[in-house]
Order: structure tokens, then sequence, then C-alpha cells
């Protein structure tokens, strides 16, 4: 067997087997300490790919391949000195000599470094072998599970953990019925207790994801109807055409084993506080190595022994590993789900205070000591806005407010929020990098004094970015304490807020973008920051077209296309179905473009039909059709009214109380273009029953035997929030004046890019001001929000129309300058009866010729 050449007489060589997150974060951290001055350093991986973002793995089914996942920059192992070897597994190590051996050689050590993470644990059931034993762990994994779904219609996830319910994402992203069979007697048995599991199921299956519970599969065998019969105890079974199994991990030890080093009681390498194994040339860290007889499987306790062996292999200090806080915050199928420390209240003498909101299959509990001086844990479903209080509160042993219940009530119930002066200077800020209050407040005294340059100086919320609010809060409020006013400027061109610049505007009728920095700004040009944030402002006051020549260059890419630009390059068409209500002709149209331009098509959760995949020529044919035909833009790509939802109501419901349908065709055709800092959605129910899910948006309104009743500012998006009763059994004419007053009063004084969520929830005074202004006209404002409504509603054109109308505005909508055509470079493949955008790897490609017929 050959040897790896000698590559110097005077530094040390340093091996690193494992090139996943945790060991990529240790080969960044040796790099950025200096190491380079004293060991050549060669990583070795398994897999072909660097190391990449495990944590968004499922991203890889929607499009997103392995060099959109890869971790940091490839320039990290083109550096000098730093040896990376793709492909390559180690399949010895030789501690007498201390060599390690792969299939190209011997390489000397003079430390090494073990990384090799985890495995999937398959149980041993008969039958689950070859296709009917798929796992979930790398790229390799989901490009075999994607082969295997496309000939299948139902797919099956063993495990209902973290990794499971992502797994079941996965199948349903490949547009396989999915369901999840777990052994235990809820979901995510670790984190969650029982009504915290029950919590998350009720949104999973409501989410169109079958589950399982208290399900040991015996056997797998030939099914019948589908290709493997799950065979459970007694005569239950299960039938699906594809298993993949996420029923937990094992610790990757085998080379630890082979080599002799001390395992832990359960597997993996034991390590002391140093992470060094019972070689103390060898060290272990991530999923890997066992410390005190336990494995941590999140990343940031990996991370955090990386930093650890960095420091001591670069001569520095080390921070004893005395094991890590295991609380965690995610999205399972967009649904929020946070565990916080003793989540199961298994400290004797703990108390819970439980929030459960059945409707919303909403869970929120709490945990405290037996004295209700200090919060012990935490369980969170349905609402992850609480996570970071509480975290703060458990981490850092916060005295809790006189009434704990207050932090977990919902909003206009709750405790006030806990303030970041409240921290200590030890509070870890930044789980991923473990960076503290104390550090933040030093790089500050240090001379940060942007937050980019705070980020880069610390990295904090340059992991997984969950802590990006906190220290925001935290940065702005330490500038503040030291006497530093806090620049709220909009830009670099404009030393004024968007609430400012909306005043402005009005008060002073400024029209355009350049009179607007020309009397308040600075510069000639404006940046990819203020110019949309003006657009927005001047539609939200005078609602001109935006394809006019002085305010395209305003406009981001979708709204100078009127399209959302999808990822391979081409655009959706999405016109207003307002209320959801469409006649059969007009279904006919649809189909008809659909089918003669080759669209994807889909029907979305806000009552609309989708078409994807026109490029950028075909769109003013596709309008011009479907403009024809009776339809309007939908306002799908601008930060605008998107949809009103509605059921069927009085008319054919036997349980519905008012028309919801009229109503909602009322409200869809009132506010339709109307622009404000961010989207905004409604919905109206004819009954309580509540069917077309008001309480989500940011208007709701449901029926009542007297009349209606309004809620606001909701949002079932990336941060869900139940909207909250503002009003009660009003009146049809009552209503749509709260709806103006209120839209008109966030359009004016909402921050950029922020939802009507968000937005209620900064408002000093909370709700209760709110109805003041709104319902009181406190402020004396309601006549003239009213009118600044009935403005915009009287200049409203369908954009579409009017681009369509003007040959000048058309020259726009060309791929390229010199060619009427296509972009050739536009792939797709055929996918249950539609075409789809190719991913990366797939070669069964439409042919160039076919796609620009």
């Amino acid at each position: 067997m050959n040897s790896y050449s000698a590559t110097s007489d005077t530094l040390q060589t340093l091996v690193v087997i494992g090139n996943g997150m945790v060991g990529h974060h240790c080969v960044e951290q040796l790099v950025e300490r200096g190491a380079l001055a004293h060991y050549q350093i060669h990583v070795f991986s398994e897999e072909p790919q660097r190391a990449y973002d495990r944590v968004h793995l499922s991203e890889y089914f929607s499009g997103r391949d392995a060099q959109a996942l890869a971790l940091g920059d490839i320039a990290l192992y083109q550096t000098p000195g730093v040896t990376l070897h793709l492909g390559r597994a180690v399949l010895e190590i030789d501690r007498a000599r201390r060599e390690v051996v792969s299939d190209a050689g011997r390489l000397a050590y003079d430390k090494l470094v073990l990384a090799t993470g985890s495995f999937p644990f398959v149980p041993p059931i008969e039958g689950a072998e070859g296709d009917s034993r798929l796992v979930y762990r790398t790229l390799g994994d989901l490009d075999r599970i994607r082969d295997a779904a496309k000939n299948a219609r139902r797919g099956v996830v063993v495990g209902g953990g973290l990794l499971g319910l992502e797994a079941a994402n996965a199948l349903k992203s490949l547009g396989l019925e999915a369901h999840v069979v777990e052994f235990a007697p809820r979901l995510m048995p670790v984190q969650l207790d029982e009504q915290g599991g029950q919590a998350l199921k009720d949104r999973i299956e409501a989410l169109g994801v079958s589950v399982h519970l208290s399900r040991g599969t015996q056997s797998i065998s030939a099914g019948s109807e589908y290709r493997y019969r799950m065979n459970f105890a007694g005569e239950d079974f299960l039938e699906t055409d594809l298993i993949v199994f996420s029923a937990g991990i094992r610790p990757q030890d085998a080379l630890a084993r082979q080599s002799g080093l001390e395992l832990g009681p359960r597997g993996g390498v034991a390590i002391d506080s140093q992470c060094v194994s019972s070689d103390p040339h060898i060290y272990a860290i991530g999923e890997c190595a066992a410390w005190n007889g336990g494995i941590f499987g999140l990343v940031a306790p990996g991370y955090q022994m990386a930093r650890a062996v960095a420091t001591q292999l670069c001569g520095e200090d080390s921070e004893p590993f005395m094991g890590a806080d295991m609380s965690t915050k995610l999205k399972l199928l967009g649904v929020d789900v946070g565990s916080i420390g003793d989540a199961h209240g298994a400290t004797p003498g703990a108390r819970s205070y439980r929030f459960i909101d059945e409707s919303s299959a909403s869970y929120r509990r709490l945990v405290v000591s037996a004295d209700g001086k200090r919060a012990l844990g935490a369980v969170l479903v349905g609402d992850n806005s609480y996570y970071d209080t509480l975290l703060q509160y458990v981490s850092n042993g916060i005295d809790l407010p006189a009434d704990p219940a207050g932090l977990i009530l919902p909003l206009g119930e709750a405790a006030p929020a806990l303030g970041v002066d409240a921290l200590p200077a030890t509070a870890t800020v930044c789980s991923c990098h473990n960076v503290s209050k104390g550090a933040i407040c030093s790089a500050i005294d240090g001379g940060c004094s942007e937050l980019s340059e705070l980020k880069a100086c610390t990295r904090a919320a340059t992991g997984c970015g969950g802590c990006a609010a906190l220290l925001k809060q935290v940065f702005e409020h330490e500038l503040s304490a030291r006497g530093v006013t806090v620049d709220k400027s909009l830009c670099e061109h404009f030393a004024h807020t968007r609430q400012e610049l909306y005043a402005i505007v009005r008060v002073e009728r400024i029209e355009s973008f350049d009179a607007l920095l020309a009397r308040h700004g600075k510069g000639h040009v404006g940046c990819d920051i203020c110019k949309p944030a003006v657009g927005s402002i001047l539609a939200s006051c005078w609602n001109q077209p935006i394809m006019d020549p002085a305010l395209v260059p305003l406009q981001d890419t979708n709204d100078t296309f009127m399209a959302n630009m999808q990822k391979n390059g081409t655009y959706s068409i999405i016109p207003r179905i307002a209320g959801g209500e469409i006649t059969p002709d007009k279904l006919i149209a649809l189909g008809a473009v659909a089918k003669k331009y080759e669209l994807y098509t889909k029907i979305t959760g806000g009552q609309r039909i989708d078409l994807f995949g026109a490029q950028l020529h075909q769109l003013p044919q596709i309008w011009s059709e479907l403009v024809d035909a009776g339809f309007e833009t939908g306002h799908g790509y601008g930060k605008s009214l998107r949809t009103v939802k509605s059921c069927v109501g009085s008319t054919w419901c036997r349980y519905g109380v008012q028309d919801s349908v009229g109503m909602a065709l009322v409200l869809e055709n009132r506010y339709k273009g109307v622009r404000a800092p961010h989207k905004f959605k409604l919905a109206v129910s004819g009954c309580t029953r509540e069917c077309a899910e008001a309480q989500s948006k940011d208007i709701g309104v449901i029926a009542t035997d007297k009349g209606w009743n309004l809620y606001v500012a909701g949002n079932g998006g990336m941060r869900p929030r139940h909207a909250e009763l503002f009003a009660t059994d009003l009146d049809d004419a009552t209503l749509i004046r709260y709806i103006d007053r209120f839209l008109m009063f966030y359009i004016r004084t909402a921050d950029r890019l922020q939802r009507t969520s968000v937005w209620r929830e900064s408002l000093e005074g909370g709700l209760d001001y709110l109805k003041a202004v709104i319902i009181d006209d406190s402020l004396g404002l309601a006549a003239e929000l009213e009118a600044q409504m009935q403005l915009l509603i009287d200049r409203y054109q369908c954009e579409w129309a009017n681009a369509l109308q003007d040959p000048e505005k058309l020259k726009r909508f060309r791929t390229f300058v010199n060619d009427a055509g296509g972009d050739p470079a536009i792939r797709f493949v055929e996918e249950r009866g539609q075409r789809r955008p190719a991913r990366a790897g797939e070669l069964h490609l439409i042919p160039v010729a076919e796609e620009l017929n």
C-alpha cells in the first residue's frame, strides 16, 4: 500500500476524519485561530461532496443543489496547508504507528480528530433490506429516495422524531401520500410531553400527513395494492410503495472500535471535558463522541466541542465541555416546535403551567421550580414567538414574574416581554457560536457600530439565524445605553424611517422617487433598500400604474415583470379569483391557457389557480388571453392584497348564518391593488366553524347571527400568530369602515417589509390603543384614513391590462434584447402529467425544440 508524501519537516500533521457540519466547523476554527502555523491539516470525507448543511437537507428536494447547500467558502479547503480528501474513507487507525489508512495509502498523524458523526438506526425487521431499507441522512440517501419515489404513490417514514418528520415533509414534497409510523405513543417523545405530542399530531395531520402511533413494525412483506406491506402487532398493517427509516441515530464509532479506543456505555468515543479520548493524541467531537456516557444529537453541542478542540490545538486556554443545553427551536412541516430545558418536568417538585388551544392545535407548557421562582423548561407547539424569552429565563435563572403563567398566555393577556437589559452578561444570545451578551457588549466597546460589523466580529446570527431578532435588540439597547443615537435611517440615502417618508410624501404630495431624493435625501440613484421602499410608499399614496416609466426603476424583479420569478428563471401567472368564486367558462379559459402554454397548474390554499413555468416573452401573450377572458392580475407578485378566502356561507352550507362569499367578493374587489409595507390576506367565514381559517389572516371576518366579528393582525406564514378579536356583531357598513381605517393606519405607521402581526406587536398600548384609534377615533384620523383608502380604490387599474395597451411597456418582456424567443437553457421534466423544472442531476429533459414551440 502506498503512503502519502510528507508535506513538511517542521509542521506537525493534524488529521480530521469527517467533513460534516461539526468537522467543517472545527477546520474553520483551526484556520481562524492560526493553526496552520503549527500543522498541516488533512480532512477526510467519505462523501463525494464537501461539508453541507444537513439542517436544511430537505431543501434538496425543492431544487437546492449540493453546491447551494455547501457550508462556507470552497476557499477554506484551497488554503495552503489544508488538504481535503473527498470520497476517501478512512479504513483503519493504526494507533501504534499513529497512522490513518485509506485506500490511497497511509498517512502519519501527530494529532487526530474524529468527527465521523452518526448513522441512521434501522431496527432488525424481517424484510427490511434492499429497496425497502431507505434512510434519510445524506445527499446520496436523498437521491435514492427520489429515485424510489418516481413510480410511487404512498411513502411511509418509520420514526416520528425530528428527522422522521423532516423525511415525511420530503416525501410530501415529492408528491407522495405521506405517513409516519412511530413506536412511542406520541411524536417527538424526547422533546415533547403528551399534550405537546398530541398538538403536533393534530397540526401535522391537518397538513395531510397521516400519523400512526404506538405501532411497532414486526415484518415487511409484499403488498397487494402497494409494493410493500408493513405488518404490525396483531393483524394490523399498512401498505406502501416506499419506506424510509428514521428511527434514531447511532454514533459512527467503527474506527474507534477497530483501534481499541474506550467507548461509552451506549457506544460513541468516550471523551473527557477536553474532548480527548482514551488516547491522548486523539480527540472526538459531535455525534460520534460520548461525554459522561451521553450522545448529543444537535449541531450546537458539536460546534461547542469543535471550538474546544481547536483552541487546545492552537495552544489557547479552552473552556471545558461540560455537557450542552439540548433546547431546540424547529419548524417541522411548517409547524413551530420548541423544547427547552426540563420539558417533561422531571425535576423533583417541579410544577407546570399549561396553555391549550384545541381549535388551533396550539400548546404551551412552562415548567417551574417547586418554589415558583425559577423556570426549568418549556414546550411549545404552534407558536415559537415565546421561545427566546423562555429560553433566557431557563438558561440564566432569571427571577420569574409574580404570575409565571403570563409568560405563555396569548398576547393581550401575557406578561410583559423580558427586556434585554434584564439579561446577565453570561446570557447566551447565539448558541450556534456560543456568543454571550457580554461578548456582544465587548465587541461594541471595541468599535462595532454597525450590526453587520457585529455579526462579522462575533459570528452571532450567522449559524441557524434564530437569534437574529434578539441580537438586534441587544445591539440597539447597548448602543442607546452608551449614549449613542441608534440610526434608524432607511438607508444611506434617506435619514428617515419608512413612516417619516410616508408622511413626507403625503404632506408634500410627492409623486416620484427623484423628487423625494432631491428634497429629502442625498445621492443621485438610490439603492436596493430605498428604491422599492419608496416605490411601495408612492403606490400606497397615489396608486399609479407601477409600469409607468418613472416608477419601473423602483420595482424589484417580481414587480418589474408583474409575475413571481421561480427558481428556474420562469414566471408564475396568478389571476385574481375574488372570494374563490369562478364560473365554469373562466375555469375552461384557465385550462385552455395552461394547456396551450404547457404551464404547471396548482390550486393553492388561498383559493386561487396558479400557473407556473411561463418564460418572460410569453407573459404578455398569456395575459392578453386571460384579460380577454375577463381575468385581472391577482397581484401575487406585490406587497399588496393577495386573496380574500371564503367558505360557501349561508348560500349552500346548512351551518352558515351570513353570505360569506358575497362579503368576500365585496372586500376583495374593494382592496385589490392596495399596496402596503408587506403582503396581506383576508378571509371570511360564514359561521364559527371557521372553514375559511379567518383567524390566521391579517384581517379575518366571521359571521354571527347578528352581523360580523372582526379579527385583526393574524399571520399564517413564517411566524404564525392568531388574529385578535377586534369588534363584534358589526353591520356591513361598519365592518368595511373599520377595515378601511385599520389598513390605512397600518400602511401609514408600519416599518418597511413589516407584516401586520409584527406591526401590531410593536404598537405601544397594544390592542386597546388600536381600538381607540380605529373605533373611537382617538387621534381624529378616521375621516382622513377613509378618504385615503377611497382614493386608492378609485384609482385602481389592472396592471396587466394597463401594460398590454402600451407598446413601450411591452418592450420589457424579452429574455434577449435581439431575440423574441425564449431561454434555451430552461429545462423541464414530466411529472404527474405536468411539466416542472428539472432538478440538479435529472437527465430526462424535454428537448429544447419542444420547449420553444
